[in-house]
């Protein structure tokens, strides 16, 4: 969400050039090649533009063998068969230069509003396929998609972070289609299972080829891929709950409190956490009024205080109030909604309101929302991942509210970023006009009592 000073003597001097410029680009051929998502825009915060490397991609397919197919769960004789869960991942890492290799253009499919076909689109990227890997032995992070989304959506954030020297993994979890209410119980179980296991597999496997070390590992889930993120890190399910008691024949139960398999879900060595509006508060209230207690690994959550698909008080607000033991941040996108996960909508997917609906929010810009989001990732990553205290300076802001942040210097540069310091309030690494719509809360973690 961009605000513009409308009054003439207040506008930059270059701004009537900047819209002429726009209005002939709206002249332009429509066929002009889209801007990768994880290159942004010169109104980005300080820590959003992408890093030193070059940014590499692979697909890998790992398989879980017996594995209970819920959404095969037969109610006349309570049985549910077992069958081998392949899961395909998409890996980025950071990578050597080639010159000239071709870019990546992905495509996805998403379900539109029926009784229309499934939408198809591209998304243009800067991974090259198969690049030489560069370094050894980064930090891990493990991606975790919405409901009926694909990991190539968020390359946003994938291709930035690899360009930053993460070694990143998204699962595409396969979903059910989002319009099938009936078949929500697939991802209520499947989420923190598949995280749990590409996890360890990844941990182990890359470690042997020095790829990353599986000491440093962060989980970072959008919407559905919250829950699994937030459980896979530790929130214990309630055995009581409407979500346990959702998914039949009680097959969620051995993984919730006092169950056989709790354990089972936990990913070793979290370092951090990253909920993008996150899923399995009421209604579903997958961990009940204490579950979330039990994490302990540093959260960033991120929420629109206007999200109606996953609340706000429900959702990112909850479980800043109650994961009490971990050392957590919130950063609410005033007016904001549920679709602050995705890439800025592709060509393919404008056509119509449901398709737009994906990727777009009502009122803030895609691509502003995720240079803020982007900056605010690598702060905390980087701060509790690798462990460079300096990037708390990012993150423990002197303002709540980044609109109420002051910049006495009058003859600062227009473009400057705050240093947050010396008397300057606006929040560290905004531009002083930009820092705007935005909440930021911080919370220590509570000493445990036994």
């Amino acid at each position: 969400m961009v605000s513009r000073r409308a009054a003439r003597g207040d506008q930059h001097p270059a701004a009537w050039l900047c819209g002429l410029a726009l209005l002939l680009a709206g002249l332009a051929p429509a066929a002009r090649a889209e801007r990768p998502p994880s290159e942004f825009g010169p109104d980005a915060p300080q820590l959003a533009p992408l890093g030193p490397h070059a940014v590499g991609f692979e697909t890998i397919t790992l398989v879980q063998h017996a594995q209970v197919d819920v959404l095969a769960y037969d109610p006349a004789t309570h049985h549910a068969p077992k069958r081998d869960r392949r899961l395909v991942v998409d890996v980025w890492y950071p990578a050597v230069a080639g010159a000239d290799a071709p870019r990546m253009v992905y495509s996805g499919t998403f379900p539109s509003d029926p009784p229309a076909p499934p939408a198809h689109f591209t998304v243009p990227g800067i991974a090259v396929r198969g690049a030489p890997f560069a370094g050894a032995n980064h930090p891990l992070v493990v991606v975790s998609h919405g409901y009926s989304n694909d990991p190539l959506t968020m390359s946003w954030i994938t291709e930035n972070l690899a360009s930053k020297g993460y070694v990143v993994a998204a699962i595409r979890h396969e979903d059910p289609p989002i319009t099938d209410k009936a078949k929500f119980i697939g991802p209520l179980l499947r989420r923190p299972l598949d995280i749990a296991f590409v996890a360890a597999t990844l941990q182990r496997e890359l470690a042997a080829t020095h790829w990353v070390d599986p000491r440093r590992t962060a989980l970072l889930g959008y919407s559905m891929g919250g829950y699994g993120v937030l459980t896979a890190a530790g929130a214990v399910l309630d055995p009581h709950g409407p979500a346990a008691k959702a998914v039949p024949d009680g097959l969620l139960l051995p993984y919730c409190r006092g169950g056989a398999r709790q354990r089972s879900l936990l990913v070793a060595h979290l370092r951090a956490v990253v909920a993008i509006s996150p899923a399995g508060g009421p209604p579903v209230d997958a961990w009940g009024r204490d579950g979330l207690a039990a994490i302990r690994a540093p959260l960033l959550l991120i929420n629109g205080n206007r999200d109606r698909t996953v609340g706000y008080r429900r959702a990112g607000k909850r479980v800043f109030d109650q994961a009490v033991h971990a050392p957590r941040y919130l950063l609410t996108f005033e007016e904001g909604g549920h679709d602050i996960g995705l890439d800025p909508a592709p060509s393919g997917m404008r056509a119509t309101l449901w398709n737009l609906g994906w990727f777009q929010d009502p009122v803030w810009s895609t691509a502003r929302v995720n240079a803020i989001n982007a900056h605010f990732i690598t702060a905390f990553l980087d701060r509790y991942v690798r462990g460079e205290r300096r990037y708390s300076a990012y993150l423990d802001v002197p303002v709540v509210h980044a609109g109420r942040g002051v910049w006495p210097d009058d003859h600062a540069p227009y473009a400057a970023y705050s240093p947050g310091t010396g008397g300057v309030t606006v929040w560290k690494g905004f531009q002083r006009a930009f820092a705007v719509g935005l909440e930021l809360r911080r919370a220590d973690a509570a000493p445990i009592t036994r």
